[in-house]
């Protein structure tokens, strides 16, 4: 597929997908959704990435629907089509990219360089790390507009700041600054504007250059360990570990600790 609404570009093992509206925010409309959802499938089915960035160009990370084409009825929800139409909208248009990021094993990081409103901050809830500039402004604005969280953000944000403060978020629709994000968990760091995306590209790097299989692995296990007893986890666990262990990567891991260097993975 050739990107229009997006950019995509991989580096030392880092595949960086850039929302590419900034006249708009990235709002985000069938184009962009399309795009998104392919980069993703890409990213995850390139042997030579190892974590994948969600970024912004401009002053906006996502400002979720264009609210103008919704007014008019010809935007993502279709809001002048029938119900029949209508009930398959967001199945259709904006539900491939969560579906894509569940079967999604590679660390997945948001850098979230503006604003990042209703189905924009559920976009980087979905993310399994957050960083943020200083500028960042998040919220949960589906309220102001009559609507709630369709793109999974009502299941994503209690597992990342609990219960009470999404609800919190959810129901006054308020933003709250990058400051705020750090204090209750949301956000990992905050980050100058000029230095968010180096700083997220270096730690998505040391991420690539580890041992993909294990880095993988380890990530299937702590969301899939969210909804089984500790003992199913633990029986997972001796899966998982029976197929890291079988691995180069952790041969290699040893043999760099014996030899007192840095082990040099290969992923595999």
């Amino acid at each position: 597929m050739e990107y229009e609404a997006i950019l995509y570009d991989v580096e030392d093992g880092v595949a960086t997908i850039t929302l590419n509206k900034p006249e708009r925010l990235n709002a985000f409309d069938d184009q962009m959704l399309a795009e998104w959802a392919d980069a993703i499938r890409r990213a995850d089915q390139d042997r030579g990435v190892g974590a994948i960035i969600i970024t912004g160009a401009g002053r906006g990370f996502c400002s979720g629907m264009n609210v103008a084409a919704e007014a008019g009825g010809h935007g993502v929800l279709r809001t002048q089509a029938t119900v029949a139409d209508r009930r398959h909208s967001l199945r259709d248009r904006v539900h491939p990219i969560p579906r894509a990021l569940i079967q999604l094993e590679k660390p997945y990081i948001a850098a979230i360089n503006g604003a990042a409103a209703g189905a924009g901050m559920d976009m980087a809830t979905m993310a399994d790390i957050r960083f943020a500039a200083t500028t960042a402004r998040m919220g949960m604005t589906y309220v102001r507009m009559g609507l709630i969280p369709g793109d999974g953000g009502a299941y994503t944000l209690p597992r990342v700041i609990g219960v009470q403060r999404a609800l919190d978020l959810i129901w006054t629709g308020r933003m709250i600054t990058a400051q705020e994000a750090l204090e209750m968990g949301y956000v990992l760091a905050v980050y100058e504007p000029e230095e968010l995306l180096p700083r997220v590209k270096e730690y998505a790097r040391q991420i690539a250059k580890g041992p993909g299989v294990a880095v993988q692995l380890s990530k299937k296990l702590v969301y899939r360990s969210a909804n089984i007893s500790f003992d199913e986890h633990l029986d997972m666990a001796q899966m998982a570990m029976f197929i890291a262990q079988s691995t180069e990567d952790a041969r290699e891991g040893p043999r760099a600790f014996v030899e007192k260097r840095e082990p040099q993975f290969k992923g595999y």
